[in-house]
């Protein structure tokens, strides 16, 4: 897929972070993102790391865990195709929360701070679009981490 075929927004569209966009801010988008691609067992990011961009991701199924206060690793969940992450580094300005490995062959597109604010200075509407999907992605996420804590069948 190149960028700006039919295939790509598509695909893009389907995900929760382009959803709701028009398609001239969906251009603009695909225009600030970088394709990047990985190997089996890459390190995609480390928790604790600076992190300054965020990932979308196009192929392949990676691993999320976290470092355990006893040493261990805490595996947290798996990322497929349509998925994201990377994203509380743009809101928060923190270092990585969790470390993102590649588990096959996988390709993502990456945003960057840089490239996020550069869209909220050509197309505020599509950024707020773009904050109002991560934060409910967001919120997705607590309500599921609520739910395992508390012992209930997360329904999502």
């Amino acid at each position: 897929m190149t960028a700006g075929s039919p295939d790509l927004k598509a695909f893009l569209l389907a995900t929760p972070f382009f959803g709701g966009l028009s398609d001239t801010s969906l251009d603009l988008l695909i225009s600030m993102l970088v394709e990047r691609q990985f190997e089996a067992g890459a390190a995609i990011v480390a928790e604790g790391e600076p992190g300054r961009s965020m990932f979308i991701v196009k192929s392949g199924r990676l691993a999320v865990s976290k470092q355990a206060n006893a040493g261990g690793v805490i595996p947290l969940s798996a990322l497929e195709p349509g998925d994201f992450f990377g994203e509380m580094t743009l809101i928060e300005m923190q270092n990585r929360s969790a470390t993102v490995v590649a588990e096959s062959e996988t390709v993502l597109y990456e945003l960057t701070a840089q490239k996020l604010y550069a869209c909220y200075k050509a197309d505020i509407h599509a950024y707020v679009i773009v904050l109002q999907n991560i934060n409910r992605e967001l919120c997705r996420r607590l309500r599921r981490a609520d739910n395992r804590i508390t012992g209930h069948q997360a329904g999502d």
